[in-house]
């Protein structure tokens, strides 16, 4: 299936390149936005991060964090400490850049399926930079506080509440290989601080590397796995969802159900703002998109609040799960 997937990615890039074919694959606002607006941003990401991302990994500071955030990463959303490391990967630098620590924490067994699954589809927020593009899209630029609060406020309680919720709830918690976690794995010793406990770990981890080669060696590997194993995933998948979403009417019939709620809510402009809830999907920047010609700037805040939150979308985060997981 993940071949098949890639080919078609593969595929789409050379009909897009080209502008052969159908023009529903290659057009500005399907194939086109993929290639020419995202896949040049991701493969810059990609090769800086995994290259980067060794230095990381490799010594000691999810450890040491891992340690001192666990008395609240735990019992708030039942996640290891190290998991707001990715958070604030994805916060400040690029959701894509979570995702990809995410699935090397997986691999290397730090992180359960049923934990790797909830901090990339409830943690893997856009950055601040693009929540700015998208404010500005709906010419709300001197509404970012209030904006970016409401983002905040919105995820942390949805990132509170949706693990606990099927079907994130049902992922079985353990490691890749099938093993379980030791129930004494984030005890402090005695004798220990929460400080010096999370120092003393971080320094055994340090201690593991033998050379810059080797950190450099697992850099380039990690950039070579994402550009080749996931760029055309990426492409393949979000190029059918633009597709569906320019040229079928299943995201607006998707969206109508949100009628009653939005106008339940007081929210201007229902039906105009319906057709944005559910099209994110394909690509967060689309709602943002079609909210421009709408004139109340309630409805336009709601919906560009909405596209950020919506954290999965198949342009990118969902195609970087999909295929994070098939490598």
């Amino acid at each position: 299936m993940w071949l098949a997937v890639r080919l078609i990615g593969g595929l789409a890039v050379v009909m897009t390149y080209f502008q052969v074919g159908p023009q529903a694959i290659w057009e500005e606002n399907t194939g086109g936005l993929v290639l020419e607006g995202l896949l040049p941003t991701l493969f810059a990401v990609f090769i800086f991060a995994g290259l980067l991302l060794p230095l990381l990994l490799n010594f000691g500071l999810l450890e040491l964090f891992g340690a001192l955030l666990s008395k609240i990463m735990r019992p708030v959303f039942n996640l290891p400490g190290r998991g707001a490391i990715d958070c604030m990967a994805s916060w400040l630098g690029d959701g894509s850049v979570g995702i990809l620590l995410t699935s090397k924490q997986y691999e290397n067994k730090f992180y359960t399926m049923r934990e790797a699954a909830v901090i990339g589809t409830t943690f893997s927020a856009v950055s601040i930079t693009f929540s700015l593009v998208v404010i500005a899209q709906v010419e709300l630029e001197h509404l970012f506080l209030p904006f970016y609060g409401a983002i905040c406020l919105a995820g942390v309680v949805a990132a509170i509440i949706i693990p606990r919720l099927p079907p994130l709830r049902n992922k079985k918690d353990v490691f890749i290989d099938g093993t379980k976690p030791a129930k004494d794995a984030e005890v402090i010793p005695e004798g220990y601080s929460t400080f010096s406990w999370g120092l003393d770990l971080a320094l055994k981890r340090a201690g593991t590397v033998t050379s810059a080669k080797s950190v450099f060696g697992e850099g380039i590997k990690n950039a070579v796995d994402m550009v080749f194993g996931v760029l055309p995933v990426v492409m393949g998948l979000g190029t059918m969802a633009l597709v569906i979403a320019e040229y079928t009417s299943i995201f607006e019939t998707l969206g109508t159900p949100f009628i009653p709620y939005l106008e339940l809510l007081g929210v201007p402009e229902a039906v105009a703002a319906s057709k944005t809830m559910v099209v994110g999907f394909a690509d967060m920047f689309i709602p943002s998109i079609l909210a421009a010609s709408i004139n109340s700037e309630m409805t336009r805040f709601v919906i560009a609040a909405m596209s950020v939150t919506q954290l999965i979308y198949m342009s990118e985060v969902g195609a970087l799960l999909l295929g994070s997981v098939s490598q």
